[in-house]
């Protein structure tokens, strides 16, 4: 099963490659012709920004390792892990909500995406349907039921019908 995260990641790897291979030199042999480089603000600029992209292809090509390396078969089918869409009634007001557990890099709370390693994410690991959830806020802890679950293998096994 191919994650969608490395197609993100992968591009972003692209991009950063290109930006380092054809950009930077550009901007580098511009910023020269310029001149005395001790006091040349756009050779400065552009090597920090060489300095950056390196740093973050590093970053890119280990995320990608770890990730590639991961071994979806060990995610829990029974239970949620990562990957897994919670659908959850608030035991308070009966008002139902969904979170994802995702990558980190996959984040975005308005659309219930939340990384499995966040408190929420915590709270929500290793649940089945009928389990009560208790989430810990900062000022109030929320109290659910978890309605159903769909597992990283139920999508794996949509995609492949």
């Amino acid at each position: 099963m191919r994650l969608p995260i490395l197609d993100k990641l992968e591009k972003e790897l692209e991009t950063t490659k290109v930006e380092l291979k054809v950009d930077i030199p550009q901007a580098l042999k511009t910023a020269m012709e310029h001149g005395d480089l001790s006091e040349n603000a756009e050779f400065k600029a552009a090597k920090e920004r060489q300095m950056f992209l390196e740093t973050r292809l590093s970053q890119l090509q280990k995320r990608i390792s770890d990730i590639t390396s991961l071994n979806i078969d060990r995610i829990p089918k029974d239970r949620s892990g990562l990957g897994s869409t919670l659908f959850l009634r608030d035991l308070n007001s009966g008002e139902e909500t969904t979170y994802h557990l995702v990558f980190p890099e996959e984040v975005n709370p308005d659309e219930g995406k939340i990384s499995a390693a966040s408190p929420v994410g915590r709270a929500l690991m290793g649940k089945q349907e009928g389990d009560e959830v208790v989430i810990p806020l900062p000022d109030q802890k929320k109290e659910f039921d978890v309605l159903r679950i769909t597992t990283i293998h139920d999508k794996s096994e949509n995609l492949a019908e």
